[in-house]
């Protein structure tokens, strides 16, 4: 279904203009026309002329009206943002009241081939004007253009067409009037992206920039109206009373595989620089220029003109362009891993810009970092503060320090330099690394951060080669690699005594609710097996991490489980106002010794509380407990603490249930987000002194304020998981799969982390899971390989060409072990003097990281309106300056965005679309506070696909026949948007958290019979969460495909089954966010042609 439908436009300033003679005057279906006022532009979702548009059961959606969102949204019904009215140009970013937008019955194929995707529109939309001139009278589509990077010359804008007699237009045939323009000497015309088979301009630079001409209001169009409107007509659609049903033959299906990429005719001849050819317009529509026209002033002065062709109209059906104007995410995934997939990533130079985290490839380190544990926005940084600002791109790194890598590459060497310990530079400490300079015929060597020159110890000194390199620098891994690891000496431990193991403490609400629901019997039953699996480090037979059990509702229960007891002994504390810990020997213990006592306890724990009647718990006494046992062992270590309610018993950090929707939308909204009270800070900052991490998994019926019961579990490193009404037989694999991989994954505990940068530049802000009591030292009680920490660099001197900048990330961690090692990451950075150097390195995808960081850490404390109008602010000024100081000279009615941030829009809008910042009805506070947390800390592939799902087709239409999945291991994606569904098809969505399977209505007999095992779509169990394990090819290549997907992400992903119009679906269309979401969220295009008007709005 496509909400992006427009109606053409009107004239300047909404005025009624004389009837052109010669055209055939005609309404929506024929109708008469409203008499109502004029709106200044047509709106983006009119009625499509021959489409049955008939309202399906359910939801029908609003059209917008011709306004765009401003920067200052006001409140409309249902507590909906309702976006303002704009002049020229523009499209509303959210639904409106007016005309109902119907849905298309499910009959009908959901965009297949021929039916759904958004277009650019011939020349049938055009404003009026004065008469052009000749370097007017251009013709374009609304296509992409890649551009060079330096074209001596203003640039084509479109896609050029050969003979007059080869067009046709949605508004009938033209005369052969006007100019005909030609390419540049030896350039075949510019083809748009998502053409198969279309030959590339010649390139002589990079492809810079991609440039497409929204038509009139700045983006692609639903084929419209024949023949301007009557004078006095509105554009919103038909008038209120009108049916919004346009009786005419539905559209003509193109044969399967068909993509239309321009009007019908023949090909576009390739020009030479004589051939006459269209010429480009300056409006955004392509064709023959018209004749001149009298009894038009122009708007203002120097307005882009747009002219109309008189002469009969002869209805055509509804034509297709490209549905792939605008730049699709998938199309530039795709092109990644055909182009950077293949080879292995050398990190050799200096300021290389990686492949996308979407693209599977190898990392070969050569003194630079490999990407998986640093990614930059930028790769090339401005020289000057000035110049940062200019261009408002953030420079920031996201760093994974403890990032864990794929087999065929080789994990961090150690290097040990003995009593000595690591090499540093004596001023500003950093470490040695492949870019010190070594001088004096290697006796001494000049720091690369602060130019310091440091003597070299005696027993570190060696002799330098021709070149000014020490022979053995391939020998010594810090001289020749990127990331390494140091062994600390005690110097650098706690108390200047070496580190004992870290332990485990598993802590179980036993309260009603948990004993209920199953909870505690599985999780009894699970830690049997799972404390076999305790990280180990390389080749040691066993886990050298103790392990405590404690039970908890109003009071906490320890139980001593020493190997030399028959059977475990419970001690209980009762005094939650005042948490000590009862025993210290036989509370923490080695698996293996005391394994019989261990399994004995956790057969009696359920048992023990079968009959429970209590409800209430407590939270904040129970980490204080964990942390004093940690205390009392002198060690760092983890509490997993496994939770059910809102902890309303009287003990410190009791909280009350605060939930109040009401606050959405207004001043008060921050504080949904911020901790009820300070208690938990100051527990947390304790945590982190002791190294004690937190992971808590939750268990919630109701409100459980998730914002301030992640508090200690974000401040210390730690993870949250929430399992909302969780009930074992639905919920029992992905709560079981969350918790081994919890247990499990490698942790480096009681770390401090530190980037030092070289001059000019410094880190200034940090973003993630951890604690800092300065401004240097980011402090993690525990770090795991899956947690990101994000650092934003601001300017404090200048920068030259020459040296680059360089990155140093340092963490100071014990290892499971209980041995404390430095991870040393080092990254160089180029730096330029030209902003267009700036533009062609930057990485769209870490960007969005930053940007949803900064923005979810700003609902702490702004409006969330606030938060919105910045993101978008940002975004403008970034494509803005691009487009003043670096795109080739072309009229303002061209959206250029730089070749590598042409997804920015899209993924920004997703942000702005996300539940932090724009919920929907059903979003509860809690999931909000959860998302809020878990996007903190997330990487940038994490974040890549939180924000633009995959949604990936199972069963392709092959020419009428269907086959089943290749013999790759994932299908190509579609993009985000219900147009791209098809009723005969299966496709799986997810998005790192959800995982959904749709099933299209129509979907053959034999598909369904092969996955589900029952013979007809009807018999699908709608919100099914296993697949049946059947016996052929097709169930195991989905199931494959599932675990597959499954495999990569860092949780266990649920799988729902959804039908087509099931009461499920709207839960899943929420996940399709190229489309205008429920909550008042734009549509890609929409937003794409907002974004265009605050940038000419900057420009002008």
């Amino acid at each position: 279904m496509n909400v992006n439908q427009s109606a053409p436009p009107v004239p300047p300033f909404g005025q009624p203009q004389p009837i052109y003679p010669g055209y055939h005057q005609s309404s929506y279906g024929g109708q008469p026309g409203s008499t109502a006022a004029p709106t200044p532009y047509g709106a983006y979702n009119g009625p499509v002329p021959g489409y049955q548009q008939t309202p399906p059961p359910g939801v029908s959606r609003a059209p917008a009206s011709s306004g765009a969102p401003p920067t200052s949204t006001a409140q409309g019904p249902c507590g909906q943002t309702a976006y303002g009215q704009f002049g020229q140009g523009d499209v509303q970013n959210g639904p409106s009241s007016g005309v109902q937008m119907q849905r298309l019955p499910g009959s009908q194929p959901l965009a297949s081939a021929p039916l759904a995707p958004v277009v650019s529109q011939p020349a049938v939309l055009q404003p009026y004007g004065p008469p052009p001139t000749s370097a007017q009278v251009t013709a374009q589509l609304a296509g992409m253009q890649i551009s060079g990077a330096a074209a001596p010359a203003p640039a084509p804008s479109g896609l050029g067409y050969g003979p007059p007699t080869s067009l046709a237009s949605a508004s009938g045939s033209f005369p052969n009037s006007g100019l005909y323009g030609s390419y540049p000497q030896g350039q075949a015309p510019p083809l748009g992206q998502g053409h198969p088979g279309a030959q590339p301009p010649p390139r002589s630079v990079p492809p810079q920039a991609s440039s497409f001409t929204p038509s009139v209001s700045g983006g692609p169009r639903m084929p419209s109206m024949t023949g301007p409107l009557l004078p006095g007509q509105s554009f919103g659609g038909p008038p209120v009373s009108q049916p919004n049903h346009v009786s005419s033959p539905p559209p003509q299906a193109l044969p399967p595989g068909t993509q239309m990429t321009g009007p019908p005719g023949p090909p576009p001849p390739m020009h030479s620089a004589q051939q006459p050819g269209y010429q480009l317009q300056q409006n955004g529509s392509f064709g023959p220029a018209r004749g001149p026209q009298s009894n038009y002033g122009s708007p203002y002065p120097g307005a882009a003109t747009f002219g109309s062709q008189p002469g009969p109209p002869q209805p055509l059906p509804p034509k297709r362009l490209d549905p792939d104007a605008i730049p699709s995410p998938i199309q530039v995934i795709e092109d990644d891993r055909n182009n950077r997939g293949s080879e292995p990533f050398v990190t050799g130079l200096r300021g290389q810009v990686p492949p996308l985290v979407t693209t599977n490839f190898l990392v070969k380190d050569q003194g630079n970092a490999s990407p998986r544990y640093i990614r930059c926005t930028s790769y090339n940084i401005p020289c000057t503060s000035d110049m940062a600002k200019q261009a408002q791109v953030p420079l920031a790194a996201v760093i994974k320090p403890l990032a864990r890598l794929p087999p065929e590459e080789a994990s961090p060497y150690v290097v040990d330099h003995g009593e000595s310990g690591p090499l540093r530079c004596n001023r500003c400490k950093a470490y040695m690394c492949p870019f010190m300079q070594f001088v004096e015929g290697g006796r001494r060597f000049q720091c690369c951060f602060c130019s310091c020159i440091n003597d070299v110890p005696p027993q570190y000194f060696q002799h330098l080669d021709h070149t000014g390199k020490r022979v053995d620098a391939y020998d010594r891994p810090e001289l020749s690699l990127g990331s390494y690891e140091f062994l600390a000496t005690v110097d650098y431990c706690k108390n200047n005594k070496f580190p004992v193991p870290p332990a485990f403490i598993f802590m179980i609400d036993v309260s009603y609710n948990a004993v209920r629901s199953g909870l505690v019997r599985l999780l009894c039953e699970e830690l049997k097996s799972l404390l076999d699996f305790l990280p180990r480090e390389g080749g040691a037979e066993e886990s050298a991490i103790r392990v405590g059990f404690v039970t908890y509702n109003k009071v906490l229960h320890f139980y001593n489980v020493k190997s030399s007891l028959a059977q475990p002994q419970m001690m209980v504390v009762s005094d939650v106002g005042d948490m000590f810990v009862p025993l210290l020997d036989g509370f923490l213990v080695n698996v293996n010794e005391s394994r019989a006592v261990i399994t004995s306890l956790l057969d009696q724990i359920p048992e023990m509380f079968a009959d429970t009647r209590e409800t209430e718990t407590v939270f904040a006494p129970v980490i204080q407990a964990g942390m004093e046992a940690l205390k009392a062992a002198e060690c760092a270590g983890k509490l997993f603490l496994f939770h059910t309610s809102l902890p309303i018993a009287e003990a410190p950090g009791k909280l009350k249930n605060r939930d109040d929707r009401k606050l959405i939308n207004t001043d008060k909204e921050k504080t949904l987000f911020q901790p009820q009270s300070g208690a938990y800070q100051t527990l947390a900052k304790e945590c982190v002194a002791q190294g004690c991490c937190v992971d808590l998994f939750l268990f919630p019926n109701q409100y459980v304020d998730v914002a301030t019961l992640s508090v200690v579990p974000q401040l210390t490193g730690g993870s949250v998981y929430k399992y909302a009404c969780f009930q074992v037989e639905n919920d029992q694999e992905r709560f079981l799969s969350d918790l081994r991989r919890d247990v499990q994954k490698v942790v480096g505990f009681d770390a401090v982390m530190r980037v030092r940068t070289s001059t000019g530049i410094r880190a200034v802000d940090f973003f993630g899971a951890f604690y800092m009591s300065n401004t240097t030292d980011v402090e993690l009680a525990g770090l795991d390989g899956d947690k990101t920490v994000t650092v934003e660099f601001k300017h404090d001197d200048r920068l030259n060409e020459e040296n680059g900048a360089l990155l140093q990330c340092a963490l100071l961690y014990t290892s499971c072990a209980g041995q404390r090692r430095l991870r040393i990451h080092n990254l160089a950075l180029n730096c330029c003097t030209q902003l267009a150097d700036l533009y062609r390195n930057c990485e769209t995808d870490t960007l969005i990281n930053y940007m949803a960081k900064f923005a979810y850490r700003g609902v702490l404390s702004s409006p969330v309106k606030t938060v919105r109008d910045t993101l978008i602010t940002q975004c403008a000024q970034i494509l803005a300056c691009y487009r003043k100081n670096c795109a080739s000279p072309s009229s303002a009615g061209q959206l250029i965005l730089p070749e590598c941030m042409k997804l920015l829009p899209v993924y920004l809008n997703c942000v702005l679309k996300s539940e932090v910042l724009q919920p929907g009805a059903e979003v509860t506070t809690d999931d909000r506070a959860y998302v809020r947390q878990l996007v903190t800390s997330m990487d940038v592939a994490e974040t890549n696909v939180f924000f633009y799902p995959r949604l990936l087709p199972l069963v392709r239409l092959n020419a009428g026949t269907k086959s089943p999945i290749e013999n790759t291991t994932e299908p190509p994606a579609v993009r985000a948007s219900e147009e791209r569904l098809s009723n005969g098809d299966i496709y799986l969505l997810e998005n790192g958290l959800n995982l959904f399977l749709w099933v299209g209505a129509s979907v053959q007999q034999g598909v369904v019979q092969s996955l589900f095992g029952v013979s007809s779509f009807s018999q699908i169990t709608s919100g099914l969460s296993v697949l049946p394990v059947l016996d052929n090819l097709l169930s195991k290549k989905v199931r494959g495909l599932i675990d597959s997907l499954r495999a990569q992400r860092s949780r266990y992903m649920k799988l729902i089954v959804v039908k087509q119009e099931d009461k499920l679906e709207m839960l899943f269309k929420h996940f399709l966010v190229e489309d205008k979401s429920l909550s008042g969220g734009a549509s890609y295009v929409d937003f794409l042609c907002h974004m265009h008007k605050e940038i000419r709005q900057l420009l002008s």
